[in-house]
């Protein structure tokens, strides 16, 4: 998967930027001013919104900070996947150890005497 870039004006060219009004007291000037600011990451579709300060401006390089951090954390590289699945060769060496086990066991045992048939 190629990285998504994170610099100003890559972010700007792929982000659609929507203004609302913040929610939240304020007053008069809370009707007047459309301070909250939402991104939308076209590539990703990942949203984030900024409506803690009362400037535009600010909230809007509120937004960019957390879109940067939310694509960095996508851009982060997955790791291995550790495998589970023994191999053949461990295999092989398990049941090889079995098998010694298995004629030292019967090395044990007693001698089987054979029967007599009568004919002596």
């Amino acid at each position: 998967m190629k990285p998504y870039p994170t610099n100003w004006n890559a972010l700007r060219r792929d982000v659609s930027i929507k203004t609302s009004r913040s929610p939240g007291p304020g007053g008069q000037r809370r009707d007047k001013k459309e301070t909250a600011v939402r991104l939308v990451h076209r590539p990703t579709g990942i949203t984030v919104v900024a409506s803690e300060r009362r400037s535009q401006a600010a909230n809007m390089q509120v937004a960019f900070q957390r879109l940067r951090a939310k694509l960095a954390e996508l851009n982060k590289p997955t790791k291995l996947r550790l495998r589970t699945k023994p191999t053949a060769h461990s295999i092989q060496g398990r049941l090889e150890g079995k098998k010694r086990l298995s004629e030292k066991k019967r090395s044990r045992r007693r001698p089987e005497v054979p029967a007599d048939d009568g004919t002596g």
